[in-house]
C-alpha cells in the first residue's frame, strides 16, 4: 500500500480534497488534529511545551491553542521547539497509522499542512497539492476564522510559497473557484488506483 500527502496552504481547501478521497473509500489521516489531540492527551509532551511556554499553555490540561500559536509565530526559536516536541510523536503515529490499514489498499492519505516545510513529505510514495490564488484562500481563512486581512496575510507568509511546493509535488488539484474538483480527484485517485501495487517498480511525477 501506498504512502500518500496532501498538502496546501492555508485556505487552500486541502481538508474539502480530503473529504473527496474519503468519499472514494481511500483513508485519510488528519496529522494537524493527530498533533493537536497528542498535545491534550500526552503528559510528557504537556510536561515539555509547558517548560518551552510557561503554565498559560494549558488550562485545566487542555491546550490553549491561540495562546501558544501567537507567542510561536513571534518567537521562531519557540516554534523550533514546539515542532521538536511534537513532530516526532506526529510521524511515530503517522507510521503506526499506516501499519495497521487493509495492505489491500491501493494508497492511503495522510493530510497535513506542513508536510513540505518539515520534510514529511520525503517519507511518503506520493505527494498532492492542493492550490488556489493567494487573495482567493485569504479570503476564504478571513470568513472561516473572522481574522483581519493582515492577521491573515501575516500568518501566510511564514508559509513556503505555492511555487516552491510545486516543485516536490506530484500531483496538483486547482481549487479556484472554478476548475472543477471531483474530476481532477478522480484522475488522481484512478492514477494512484492503478500505481497501487506496483511501487517497487519506481514513481513516476503526473504534476
Amino acid at each position: 500500500m501506498m504512502k500518500v500527502g496532501i498538502t496546501g496552504n492555508m485556505g487552500s481547501g486541502k481538508s474539502l480534497i480530503s473529504q473527496v478521497f474519503l468519499w472514494l473509500g481511500i483513508p485519510v489521516l488528519d496529522a494537524d488534529s493527530l498533533a493537536k489531540d497528542l498535545m491534550n492527551t500526552r503528559v510528557d509532551i504537556q510536561r515539555r511545551i509547558i517548560q518551552a511556554f510557561g503554565p498559560e499553555a494549558f488550562q485545566n490540561g487542555v491546550l490553549q491553542r491561540a495562546f501558544v500559536a501567537e507567542k510561536a509565530f513571534h518567537d521562531a526559536s519557540l516554534l523550533e521547539k514546539l515542532n521538536r516536541i511534537v513532530h516526532p510523536a506526529v510521524r511515530q503515529a503517522v507510521v503506526e497509522w499506516f501499519d495497521q490499514l487493509d495492505p489491500a489498499l491501493p494508497y492511503a492519505l495522510e493530510e497535513a499542512a506542513l508536510l513540505v516545510e518539515s520534510g514529511s513529505y520525503q517519507v511518503l510514495d506520493y505527494l498532492i497539492l492542493v492550490t488556489a490564488p493567494e487573495e482567493l484562500r485569504i479570503r476564504r481563512v478571513m470568513q472561516r476564522d473572522g481574522h483581519s486581512y493582515t492577521h491573515v496575510k501575516a500568518r501566510m507568509d511564514h508559509q513556503w510559497p505555492e511555487e516552491r511546493k510545486r516543485k516536490v509535488a506530484d500531483f496538483i488539484i486547482t481549487n479556484d473557484g472554478n476548475s472543477l474538483l471531483l474530476p481532477q480527484v478522480v484522475e488522481i485517485h484512478e492514477k494512484l488506483s492503478q500505481i497501487g501495487g506496483r511501487s517497487e517498480a519506481g514513481f513516476a511525477t503526473f504534476a
